[in-house]
């Protein structure tokens, strides 16, 4: 299975309304739920006006689409990347899932990964 990483860092934040949020970039993905709208951007697209934030994330996307009957993908590599202690933070659309891990632990998620058979895309 073949991975990309996504380029530049980003941030976790919540924010207060979704009108704050520029949807714009290689990965921007907002969830609502009746508590809270979180949002995750670019680091340099971060609104003036969030709630709380989390900078220093990499994102890694899986290159897709995947279709819905496949079992386990999401689940393989967040073992393979808990066995190696790196904590993620998971989003998956309708067509793949991508996993941001703290920047620090960037290099460390990408080799475990290509020696458990993951490739990345240049």
């Amino acid at each position: 299975m073949k991975l990309e990483l996504i380029k530049g860092g980003f941030t976790v934040c919540r924010i207060q309304n979704i009108k704050d949020a520029f949807l714009s970039g290689d990965f921007v993905s907002v969830t609502v739920t009746r508590d809270e709208i979180s949002l995750v951007c670019p680091t340099g697209n971060v609104p003036e006006h969030c709630v709380s934030r989390e900078d220093g994330w990499a994102c890694v996307k899986v290159l897709g689409p995947l279709n819905f009957s496949l079992i386990g993908i999401l689940a393989r590599i967040s073992g393979i990347l808990a066995k190696n202690e790196i904590s993620i933070f998971a989003v998956s659309t309708f067509d793949t899932d991508y996993i941001l891990m703290k920047d620090e632990k960037l290099n460390q998620a990408v080799a475990a990964l290509r020696e458990n058979g993951y490739e990345f895309s240049e």
